[in-house]
């Protein structure tokens, strides 16, 4: 395949594109999806390309447009519907909860709903608590969606087709400092299978598994405890349902411990479903107790002062790991790490490549 650099946002772009070029019954709809900025520019010059009968924009209407979509998807559509936010989609929970989730089952199987709703979550400046939540586990709670989070340009271009032309609704989670990442993408069209994690760092001392943007955070801690001799190897989770739980067992039976890193909120949270699985299926092979890198459990802060010790971070999985590993906690300005921003502002070294 054709290699060339692409951002994150250019990735979704493009398998736009090509899944629109491909099938005619893909069509995008969203609040905002024809705007001048376009969804963080992953829609922009869609509209140009395939005109307004297939690029459409969207009242703030959330749920009756959401159940539009999942009525197209019945007949035979294949909708890619943007909520710029994952919190105004919860305006439309019951249709994607009581309706897209459930027609397959309640059919007897004749019936499907292949529906790609696109959701972007995190923080950002000044959002505070109703524009910066991540709930994708309340989302992948429910039987009959599945659940996608990339971290890396490639693997958003190859999960969002590969979501586009699954039978099922496939909820697709974009962490909003992820869209300028760049990396490596292929110029052809191709597909990330969902349900499968990727292993992005050998290690054999921790085990990280991580989600989304916490992935970054990872690799930085992960460079930083080899400082000290210790091995972190990372999971890249990638899909949350399906769950790739053999590759996350068979690393944690590797290395004997265990630190899942999800920005979402502690308790009943993503991170805790890990920890879960591995306790049933795995506790023989852990050498102490798993930790868990979330949010607290109150909501995202407006304040700049606020959020420098509201959001988890590498010094957070560092410590997690070196505790473990039965070394001292350290600081950030101990571990070297320089901040050049606030907490709830982008960091400029996380661009890539990835």
């Amino acid at each position: 395949m054709t290699q060339r650099e692409l951002t994150f946002a250019q990735a979704i772009k493009e398998a736009l594109t090509q899944a629109m070029v491909a099938d005619s019954a893909v069509y995008v709809m969203g609040e905002g999806v024809p705007d001048p900025k376009g969804i963080f520019g992953t829609t922009l010059g869609l509209r140009e390309k395939f005109g307004k009968e297939r690029v459409l924009d969207m009242p703030l209407a959330e749920n009756g447009m959401t159940g539009v979509a999942i009525g197209s998807a019945l007949a035979g559509m294949r909708p890619v519907l943007v909520h710029q936010r994952v919190d105004f989609a919860l305006l439309a929970m019951d249709q994607m909860v009581n309706n897209a989730a459930k027609w397959h089952y309640m059919f007897g199987g004749k019936a499907s709903v292949p529906l790609v709703i696109r959701l972007v979550i995190g923080r950002g400046w000044g959002q505070g608590p109703q524009h910066s939540q991540s709930l994708q586990a309340w989302f992948a709670h429910v039987p009959g969606l599945k659940v996608v989070m990339p971290t890396t340009p490639y693997d958003a271009k190859g999960l969002l087709i590969a979501a586009i032309e699954d039978n099922n609704p496939v909820i697709f989670f974009e962490h909003r400092w992820l869209h300028q990442i760049f990396g490596p993408v292929p110029e052809e069209m191709y597909r990330v299978p969902l349900g499968k994690a990727r292993k992005i760092r050998e290690g054999h001392d921790v085990t990280i598994v991580s989600t989304s943007y916490m992935t970054l955070e990872a690799l930085r801690a992960a460079e930083l405890l080899s400082r000290d001799g210790i091995e972190a190897e990372i999971v890249d989770v990638r899909s949350l349902k399906p769950l790739d739980t053999e590759t996350i067992l068979e690393s944690v039976r590797k290395t004997g411990r265990l630190i899942a890193a999800d920005a979402a909120w502690r308790t009943l949270g993503f991170a805790s479903e890990i920890l879960a699985i591995v306790a049933e299926e795995a506790y023989p092979f852990l050498k102490c107790s798993p930790k868990r890198i979330a949010l607290p459990d109150v909501y995202a802060p407006s304040s700049p002062a606020i959020a420098n010790d509201y959001y988890p971070r590498a010094v957070d999985i560092v410590n997690a790991a070196r505790t473990m590993m039965g070394l001292v906690v350290q600081t950030e300005t101990e571990l070297g790490i320089l901040r050049e921003t606030p907490l709830d502002v982008p960091d400029k070294r996380f661009t890539g490549p990835f």
